[in-house]
């Protein structure tokens, strides 16, 4: 029987749910490979594949992921934070080499609401002296 390690990563409003199997180093995300799923943003690619490479998995495990919310810049992130979090469950000895690097660790940054009065978050209207 194959074993299967679960994680959940989040960033602002996106939720990655990550599977990590040992095979051969393929990628699907919501049923797409990674270089369909995020086209030519290769900066992104590295960062998700970041991990992986860390702990020197990319070509030994296979990665099946479903991402919700946000957009494609946030799903990758929350996508990096469930890598993470899967491989530490998949063996132990990772969260060494993965903790120094701030992987673990949820960037809880969201977009602050609007209050009222204001026309942002912060920005106060202009002030008319007549």
């Amino acid at each position: 029987m194959i074993k299967k390690f679960y994680a959940t990563g989040r960033r602002k409003t996106s939720i990655a749910k990550v599977w990590l199997t040992p095979g051969t180093g393929k990628i699907l995300i919501n049923g797409l490979n990674l270089d369909d799923w995020l086209g030519g943003h290769e900066a992104i690619k590295l960062r998700v594949m970041q991990p992986l490479r860390l702990t020197k998995q990319d070509q030994s495990v296979d990665v099946i992921a479903t991402t919700t919310g946000g957009g494609y810049s946030s799903q990758a992130d929350a996508l990096r934070h469930g890598i993470s979090r899967a491989l530490v469950r998949f063996e132990t000895n990772f969260r060494t080499i993965i903790k120094p690097h701030g992987l673990l660790t949820r960037d809880s940054r969201k977009v602050e609401r609007k209050k009222y009065g204001k026309k942002k978050a912060r920005r106060s209207p202009q002030f008319s002296k007549r």
